[in-house]
């Protein structure tokens, strides 16, 4: 069956809003230990109409998850159960420039992924402090 190219999948169309930010203590680098406890690393969970999504910026590599869990699981609230803090974070699309040059880290990759234009937003701790603000000022 072909398909147009034009034509949107809706398998891969994430709703906007419809995404987490997961903020995690662990770190196999030595130099990671320097930032704050509970905020050493962060990737993103998001979900399409089917599958979750997994974003995971490491130091070696990047990871990408598809995860065919039931639509009904709760994954942001079944991470927060495993000793993460997650926050839920709006996806921004509507960016005319290209994102300021920064360090490729998982809180950049983050930031592109979610559409937030902030140079000075470096660490986890940061992001986290943004994003809760944002949250607050929203919600």
């Amino acid at each position: 069956m072909s398909r147009n190219s034009t034509e949107p999948s809706p398998e891969l169309s994430l709703e906007p809003g419809e995404a987490w930010v997961a903020f995690s203590g662990e770190a196999d680098l030595w130099w990671l230990k320097m930032l704050k406890p509970g905020f050493r690393h962060c990737f993103v969970i998001a979900r399409d109409e089917k599958n979750w999504i997994v974003l995971d910026p490491l130091s070696p590599h990047l990871e990408i998850a598809i995860l065919p869990l039931p639509r009904s699981f709760d994954l942001p609230h079944w991470m927060e159960q495993q000793g993460m803090t997650i926050l839920k974070a709006p996806i921004t699309r509507h960016h005319k420039k290209a994102a300021p040059a920064n360090w490729f880290s998982c809180v950049e990759v983050i930031k592109r992924f979610l559409g937030i234009h902030v140079r000075h937003i470096l660490t986890p701790w940061q992001l986290y402090c943004f994003l809760n603000k944002e949250n607050t000022a929203h919600g």
